[in-house]
């Protein structure tokens, strides 16, 4: 056994020799000749010459060993459906959809994107893509037409993939009628689409262009589909992330170097071996669902939990009556998920049998130390921060208890993953500062394997996105603040483009928020900055509180608000405490979680809120409204 400190060192000082022996960890067809090609920095290719398919390792390679072992389980508590697919039946699956893929001329480097809910159909058309191959661009159901089309446009996909509907607490939320109004605005529509029927929505096909599911799978019911062996660098995925220029960017990612961080972090980061079962309460429409519900899982050997519906229906112990009856030993969710759930009756968390699961991991957005605690006491179960991006693919900063069992310490996502050369730089000039010093987060290149390669298309957007925003530095800014501490562990502070600027003051807003959330009326809260004809921008709170009998009256509203503010006062000092705090029942997120801090800013400012396609309850904007009207 090696200490963390030693392990990460070599993966930085000996990095060939190191990711020569994680590339173990998975199937070559061909063995690379040589680790790493950095001759034209930031481009790195891993494991150069080597040839592998995702879903071989994913899937064929287990066949031998755990054939019958449950791969797939899929729960959905919108439609009342559970089935478990195993490794062979899996497999199967995995076979049709190719062979439906093939059989419309989809073939090695073309793209299909997957427009789809939380479905078996909807994983088998990833895994087929990787097959046969293809390239996958999977954009989250629900998404609205005219973002829809920019994807189309940007990826140019042969074939889409959708159904005729998503749902949501129960309602049916319909799709088609946005996918033929996004090909319809599309500059290059595709030639195939490919309707899986759920029966929840109509689902009108368009003649030549349309076809059924169902009825293709019975036709390629007994296909056999070899695996395409591709190049280590050759593209297995694209994923679309917001640009600060409006249009996306469509994030590429390769095959060798993502299999091996993948099949690396699970164990390492994850603690889930071959024979357990993972559950990720993500979307396979993010970053998350595509590493930790689809690939990281099967690529080690575990059962993947494949779950539709929300933390909420029937009730809020719907999580851990799954974990009872499927006996996962790890778990990864989301700090605004535990929110959600924070203001729900706390003995749900003591209602069921959580023996099986070992530790609890949270990411996507800063934990804060009140939801942590209230999550680690209630279940009795360790939290486990960690931080990365859809960028990296996996996380950037964790705490890899499968190496060392490093303490966790709240407020911090943990110490660089293996591969990660973390600095934290001046904004100003580019110097490294020291320990305890406030900097931008970046990464020294290479970045290891599984990091996007580029920007599909787009290798100069990718250059001067990432890389030259450190002044004098090529670097990869991860657009974070952040902290170092004497031990090495980071704490994250907020975006550089979300600091506010008070007078002269820089803010960042995760601060001010972890401030008011230590409030003990405070569920909740979002804090962005608003433009400010006198102090530049001040710093306005949206917040939700626990108990509502507080704030019944104007009266009481304004001394609860008064009282809240007095709390960043004492923690933050006085240059902190936000102009406003608005208290509303629930904050504007997307339907993953997702909190939209950018709509709130413009509804502060009187702006038009931008695209919402993806919020979860559209009333939060109504509340959001009245309150700046208070």
């Amino acid at each position: 056994m090696t200490t963390y400190k030693e392990f990460h060192a070599r993966s930085i000082a000996d990095r060939d020799a190191f990711w020569a022996e994680q590339a173990r960890l998975i199937d070559w067809h061909t063995p690379p000749t040589a680790t790493l090609d950095y001759s034209r920095p930031p481009f790195a290719k891993w494991f150069v010459g080597g040839t592998t398919n995702l879903c071989h390792n994913a899937i064929d390679r287990h066949l031998a060993t755990r054939g019958d072992q449950a791969a797939l389980i899929y729960i959905s508590t919108e439609t009342g459906e559970e089935k478990t697919y195993t490794f062979s039946q899996l497999y199967r699956e995995v076979n049709r959809f190719a062979g439906i893929l093939k059989g419309q001329g989809v073939g090695r480097g073309d793209r299909v994107l997957i427009y789809m809910p939380m479905i078996p159909e909807a994983t088998f058309a990833m895994l087929a893509c990787a097959r046969i191959g293809a390239i996958h661009s999977v954009v989250f159901g629900g998404f609205a037409s005219v973002s829809l089309a920019t994807r189309i446009d940007d990826a140019q996909p042969k074939l889409i993939v959708s159904a005729d509907a998503g749902s949501r607490a129960g309602k049916p939320v319909p799709y088609k009628h946005l996918l033929d109004e996004a090909i319809k605005l599309a500059q290059h529509p595709p030639q195939k689409v490919v309707m899986v029927n759920r029966g929840m929505a109509e689902m009108p096909l368009v003649a030549g262009r349309d076809l059924d599911y169902g009825r293709l799978r019975g036709e390629h019911m007994n296909d056999e589909v070899p695996c395409e062996w591709l190049e280590s660098s050759e593209p297995s995925y694209i994923l679309y992330t917001s640009g600060t220029t409006g249009k996306p960017k469509g994030v590429q990612r390769d095959t060798g170097g993502y299999a091996v961080a993948l099949a690396t972090s699970m164990p390492q980061i994850f603690c889930c071996h071959p024979g357990e079962t993972f559950f990720c309460t993500s979307d396979i429409g993010w970053v998350v669902g595509h590493s930790y519900i689809v690939y990281g899982p099967l690529l080690a050997g575990c059962a993947t939990i494949l779950y539709e519906g929300t933390p909420l229906r029937p009730d809020a112990g719907i999580w851990w009556s799954i974990v009872e009856k499927y006996k996962p030993t790890s778990m990864f969710s989301s700090p605004t998920a535990v929110r959600v759930l924070k203001k729900h009756d706390p003995a749900l968390l003591k209602k069921y049998d959580l023996s099986s699961l070992r530790l609890l991991f949270l990411a996507g957005e800063p934990l804060d130390e009140p939801t942590a605690r209230w999550i680690s006491d209630g279940l009795g179960k360790p939290i486990i921060d960690n931080y990365w991006q859809t960028e990296t693919g996996w996380p950037i900063l964790a705490i890899p208890r499968g190496i060392e069992a490093l303490e966790s310490r709240f407020g911090s996502p943990g110490v660089p993953s293996a591969g990660y050369d973390v600095r934290i730089f001046s904004e100003v000039d580019g110097s490294e500062v020291g320990n305890n010093q406030k900097g931008v987060v970046a990464i020294e290149g290479p970045l290891p394997p599984g990091c996007m390669t580029t920007v599909w298309g787009d290798d100069e957007r990718f250059v001067k996105t990432y890389w030259n925003s450190v002044p004098n530095r090529m670097v990869y800014s991860t657009f974070d603040w952040g902290i170092r501490d004497d031990d090495g562990y980071f704490f994250i502070l907020g975006r550089t483009d979300d600091v506010i600027n008070v007078a002269g003051h820089r803010l960042g807003t995760r601060e001010i928020e972890e401030s008011i959330s230590s409030h003990a009326n405070i569920a909740e809260v979002a804090v962005v900055g608003v433009a400010d004809q006198l102090k530049g921008q001040v710093a306005i709170a949206f917040a939700v509180v626990k108990d509502p009998a507080r704030i019944a009256t104007p009266e009481l509203r304004r001394a609860h608000e008064g009282d809240v503010m007095k709390t960043v006062d004492s923690q933050l000092g006085a240059v902190a405490r936000p102009a406003r705090v608005h208290f509303v029942t629930v904050l504007p997120k997307t339907r993953s979680g997702k909190l939209l801090r950018r709509s709130l800013q413009a509804l502060a400012e009187g702006r038009d809120p931008g695209d919402l396609t993806t919020i979860e309850d559209p009333t939060a904007l109504d509340q959001i409204r009245a309150a700046l009207s208070f």
